[in-house]
C-alpha cells in the first residue's frame, strides 16, 4: 500500500455503524506504526463541499484505475487515521496529478488561519 492508493477501510457511517468502504491513502504516518491518514470516498455526491472535496467520474482518465464502480466523491472533509493492519487491501489508485491536488488543497486549508 502506498499514498494515492484506493483501499477498503473501516469507516463509521452516519448511523455509527462501521463498514468497509473505499478510501484514499493521503499519507503514511511515521514509523514505527506507519498508520494511514485516509479520506473517505462516497457515492453521495450531494455531500460535496465545493472547492474542497472532489468528484471522480467515469470520464476521468484515472477512473478505471481507481477501482471505483461509479461516480464518487473524494471527501477531504472526512479524514481518519487507521492502523495499517485494518486496511483490507488495494482496489486501485488515483493519478499523481489528482493525488497532488488533493494533498495541496488539504495543506492549504490546514495552513490558513482564517478558516
Amino acid at each position: 500500500m502506498k499514498e494515492s492508493d484506493v483501499i477498503l477501510a473501516p469507516l463509521f457511517q452516519s448511523d455509527l455503524e462501521q463498514k468497509y468502504r473505499p478510501a484514499i491513502i493521503l499519507r503514511e504516518m511515521q514509523a514505527p506504526y506507519r498508520d494511514l491518514l485516509i479520506c473517505g470516498v462516497s457515492t453521495r455526491l450531494d455531500q460535496c463541499i465545493q472547492g474542497f472535496d472532489e468528484i471522480i467520474s467515469p470520464t476521468d482518465t484515472d477512473f478505471t484505475l481507481s477501482g471505483l464502480r461509479s461516480e464518487s466523491l473524494i471527501r477531504l472533509s472526512f479524514l481518519v487515521v487507521i492502523p495499517r493492519k485494518l486496511a483490507r487491501g488495494v482496489i486501485g489508485n488515483i493519478s499523481e496529478e489528482r493525488y497532488s491536488r488533493l494533498v495541496q488543497r488539504l495543506v492549504d486549508y490546514l495552513s490558513n488561519t482564517n478558516n
